[in-house]
């Protein structure tokens, strides 16, 4: 079971990069379905996101963890959250921009985002206990760097909360691009992201949680497009926000003199 749902992840891959190769080709004659085609091409990263999430742990409750499956999620996830977000990002954000300077640069900018997945894949995978460079509590599982599938998500939640149209403005092309280049260093860096991995749903909630979590998903089918964005844009967010914390922590740390402990007390 937990490979089915690999393989449905490999296969929303798949779709997305159809779907696409699709709008760039007809969105010169039809720009409305051509923003239908990126529409699904965007939540067909969604979709993977939840598949991904739901195949490890339905793998560890059946009992049914293997080599195998470890191999071949991480090739899944370079389909769906390296290639297709990277070729989503390119033609929807670039390619209608109509400057050749710029897209090359996109091109280059869009497979520097798949080279930076793949090695922070590869690095998961060959980690057995990652510590981040700035480590948080010590009760609390981080990732180290800005995980894949939330890069992925981050390109997915832009591209949906914008209507699905291509950008054809040459400045907000650049700034797309600059989002692209700025995930890519943060899913090979070493800030750390808070994992979730210490949430066991299947201990006893509050039942202030399975509100909390109704709501979530009633505002995500209502108001899509700026629930994720605010979701995907918060947790990539979350990475800078600490480690900048942290740097400023150790530099009023160094600007506090210590107290000097070899002081004779004074008499009088």
């Amino acid at each position: 079971m937990p490979t089915l749902f690999t393989a449905a992840n490999i296969f929303l891959g798949y779709l997305c990069i159809l779907r696409t190769i699709q709008g760039a080709m007809i969105y010169g004659t039809n720009p409305l379905q051509a923003s239908l085609d990126f529409d699904v091409a965007a939540k067909t990263i969604g979709f993977s996101f939840i598949l991904d999430g739901l195949d490890g742990r339905i793998a560890r409750m059946t009992n049914t963890t293997s080599e195998f499956g470890r191999e071949l999620d991480s090739l899944a996830d370079v389909i769906s959250f390296g290639i297709a977000p990277a070729i989503l990002a390119y033609v929807w954000g670039v390619e209608f921009a109509g400057v050749d300077q710029l897209q090359r640069a996109g091109k280059f900018i869009s497979f520097l985002f798949l080279v930076c997945g793949a090695a922070r894949l590869a690095r998961f995978n060959i980690q057995k206990n990652p510590i981040p460079r700035n480590p948080g509590r010590p009760n609390r599982k981080y990732f180290v760097g800005l995980p894949i599938p939330a890069a992925a998500g981050m390109v997915a939640a832009v591209v949906h909360a914008s209507d699905n149209f291509p950008i054809t403005n040459i400045y907000l092309s650049a700034g797309w691009a600059a989002l692209l280049a700025l995930l890519s260093f943060l899913m090979v860096s070493t800030w750390r992201y808070w994992s979730f991995k210490e949430l066991n749903l299947g201990r006893p909630r509050s039942p202030l949680l399975l509100v909390l979590m109704c709501g979530v998903i009633y505002a995500i089918w209502n108001w899509s497009q700026v629930v994720l964005l605010v979701i995907a844009g918060t947790y990539v967010a979350s990475g800078i926000a600490i480690r900048a914390g942290g740097i400023i922590r150790r530099y009023f740390a160094r600007k506090t003199p210590a107290p000097d402990i070899h002081q004779e007390p004074q008499v009088g």
